[in-house]
């Protein structure tokens, strides 16, 4: 099989972490032999279907040590990850061949908001501005001025924050996105549907109405039913900033849409070379690049989020409310869609055919190209489907 050179969505080397010999990796294809979703193990750049052991990644990740009972397995041989890479993005899919799917399955798909200081101020502005650009520009200038943005000392739900509240409502600048950022509650809210997610090397979407929009580029944990964080991965929590900016009750419109959350490209499990405290060390760059020639780079830094992940799952799972089939959590970003593209104070939106680059040097490289909502590849494979593949298979 003739590979690109450089093709959009990058090679092998880029979707794998730069120490991927040291890591244990699993993901999900779609295997046309068996019509359906199975779990695989990445190693050594080679592809290896475990579902006779485990048939959804959710199994894997609900076990005791899920990287020591995964690492050592055989598996089938599949193929490269280089040839399923192109065969999931590139031109022509050839049906017969098996393709790259998001790496999670039955996990439920949440995410936390403005869970750094930067996107705080930015949620703030849109609730202002009400989806209008050209006033955004206006209230960015005065709300810094009345807010400030070094806020990354300050603890959420502290005596100081309480404080901080009582100024700012006394200024007439308090909101509610002021309110989840500082105050005591996260604002943890459901991505998508489970099976929804899409993966790398796809498309992801806005929707066609929308004219204000930015990729949320974030680290996502793995978490299992009893709470226990067993991995980690990247994510794309696409948002529509004129939409949340009408009004914070259309979140779910803004949030979930077809092909709107992307995961991936493979999971990372937790050992002794990589575990929560390397996560709150991590970096994640971004990269968009327009068919206009826009070009934005951007960078977050894990150490800077305003509530540890610990706690976010802890206020996510626990007594009051449970996850039987796990949860993927994103953590949220620090990206602020600032940067000019079209008009001077009018800050970033997506155009259809932008590609996105979500990187961080321990968990590899997700990618993938902007496309309207409704053009994405529909959801048409969900939890009555999965079961029914798996029994047929003779897994269940």
């Amino acid at each position: 099989m003739t590979l690109p050179s450089s093709p959009w969505f990058g090679t092998a080397a880029d979707a794998l972490p730069e120490d991927a010999d040291d890591a244990v990796l699993v993901g999900r294809i779609w295997d046309p032999v068996s019509g359906g979703p199975s779990p695989v193990l990445v190693r050594d750049g080679d592809v290896f279907d475990i579902s006779a052991d485990f048939p959804t990644t959710r199994d894997i990740c609900e076990l005791p040590e899920p990287a020591d009972a995964v690492a050592g397995l055989a598996g089938r041989y599949v193929g490269s990850l280089a040839e399923l890479l192109a065969n999931t993005g590139g031109t022509g899919r050839e049906p017969e061949r098996p393709w790259l799917l998001a790496p999670v399955d039955l996990h439920a798909l949440k995410a936390a908001g403005v869970t750094f200081a930067v996107s705080m101020i930015e949620r703030v502005i849109e609730e202002r501005a009400r989806g209008d650009l050209e006033l955004a520009a206006d209230i960015r200038q005065r709300t810094l001025a009345g807010v400030g943005s070094d806020l990354h000392d300050l603890s959420p739900g502290s005596a100081e924050a309480a404080r901080l509240k009582e100024l700012l409502v006394a200024e007439g600048i308090w909101s509610q996105y002021l309110e989840v950022g500082i105050g005591p509650d996260a604002e943890i809210f459901t991505k998508g549907q489970v099976l929804s997610a899409v993966g790398t090397a796809v498309p992801v979407g806005v929707l066609a109405s929308s004219t204000w929009n930015n990729p949320e580029p974030e680290v996502a944990l793995v978490v299992q039913s009893g709470g226990r964080i067993v991995g980690a991965t990247l994510a794309n929590d696409v948002n529509l900033r004129d939409v949340e900016g009408r009004s914070a009750l259309l979140l779910p419109m803004a949030k979930d849409n077809n092909a709107s959350c992307a995961v991936g490209p493979l999971i990372r499990l937790f050992d002794d070379r990589f575990d929560l405290d390397r996560v709150r060390r991590l970096e994640v760059a971004l990269e968009i690049e327009g068919e206009d020639g826009f070009r934005l780079e951007a960078v977050s830094e894990m150490s800077l989020i305003s509530r540890d992940p610990e706690t976010l799952v802890r206020q996510m799972i626990g007594p009051h409310h449970q996850y039987p089939d796990g949860v993927v959590l994103m953590l949220g970003t620090m990206f602020a869609p600032v940067q000019d593209r079209d008009r001077p104070g009018e800050g970033f939106t997506h155009k259809v055919d932008d590609i996105v680059r979500i990187s961080s040097s321990p968990l590899g490289t997700l990618v993938n190209r902007v496309r309207h909502a409704e053009d994405c590849e529909p959801w048409d494979f969900g939890a009555r489907d999965l079961m029914g593949n798996l029994a047929r298979r003779g897994l269940l």
